[in-house]
């Protein structure tokens, strides 16, 4: 089940929300804090190396490393798009709210795999961090944004240290997208992978998580599911990944009449 070539790697974890509105960015600061709690029941190392808090709740997005014996294999089967259907504490009415974020997950690889990135391709700029920090946050341009020009691929780092620590921090993620580009053109003649594509796309939600009116965690892709969305929220993903796993070995993802709809 963990046989890829890079399933043994660390992982870079984004997670972006979607539609929902204020709803949708306190769903990707949940799902920041599942994965964080995942990895922490795992024993891995964790570090939040680009975080955009939301303007009235919840976060627009965050960039996050995760440390372990393969961890991007397990965390491969989280890609694709999460929903949530809950009565929506921001709505005066309490009316429920359905709610999607988007985790991305990279293959950390740049201590093992060489990918060349030339300096005449990167425009790099720099800006101040922003945030709550310490005094100098808003006064030194700490934060690197960079651009791979070939590619049209954007990274931003902002970890409020120094300027030298985000822009290696940022030609890390940069070439881990790379890799993880160059790696679907290589598998793009797979059926199976083609097939797991399609769950990945915006828009065609791998999980649904329902808190009204009733409670369950569904997998759409492997019919795994459960009544206790607490536990799921706390961390507990392992029966999860372990279904996505066994179905993607098998070659069954998406069988066995898993389309339903959890309205």
């Amino acid at each position: 089940m963990l046989s890829g070539p890079v399933d043994h790697a660390n992982a870079i974890v984004s997670i972006h929300p979607g539609a929902g509105g204020v709803d949708a960015k306190d769903w990707a600061q949940m799902l920041m804090r599942m994965f964080l709690r995942w990895a922490e029941r795992r024993g891995y190392k964790t570090e939040v190396i680009d975080f955009q808090e939301g303007d009235e709740a919840g976060i627009d997005g965050v960039t996050i490393t995760i440390a372990g014996d393969h961890a991007f294999g397990y965390l491969r089967s989280e890609i694709g798009v999460h929903r949530l259907v809950r009565i929506s504490p921001f709505d005066a009415n309490a009316r429920r709210q359905t709610a999607f974020s988007a985790v991305e997950v990279q293959p950390d690889i740049e201590d093992e795999i060489d990918i060349v990135v030339k300096d005449e391709d990167l425009e790099t700029t720099t800006m101040r961090a922003g945030g709550k920090g310490g005094q100098n946050v808003n006064k030194v341009e700490t934060a690197v944004r960079m651009k791979h020009l070939p590619s049209g691929i954007v990274v931003v780092c902002r970890a409020e240290r120094s300027q030298l620590q985000n822009r290696r921090m940022a030609l890390k993620m940069l070439k881990a997208r790379l890799y993880e580009q160059e790696m679907q053109k290589r598998e793009a003649e797979a059926a199976a992978y083609q097939a797991s594509k399609t769950q990945i796309a915006w828009g065609n939600q791998i999980r649904s998580y329902v808190l009204a009116p009733y409670r369950m965690v569904k997998d759409l892709r492997t019919a795994h599911e459960t009544g206790n969305v607490d536990t799921v929220l706390d961390g507990n993903l392992d029966d999860f990944i372990e279904a996505y796993l066994l179905a993607a070995a098998g070659g069954t993802l998406g069988k066995g009449g898993v389309a339903e709809d959890l309205s």
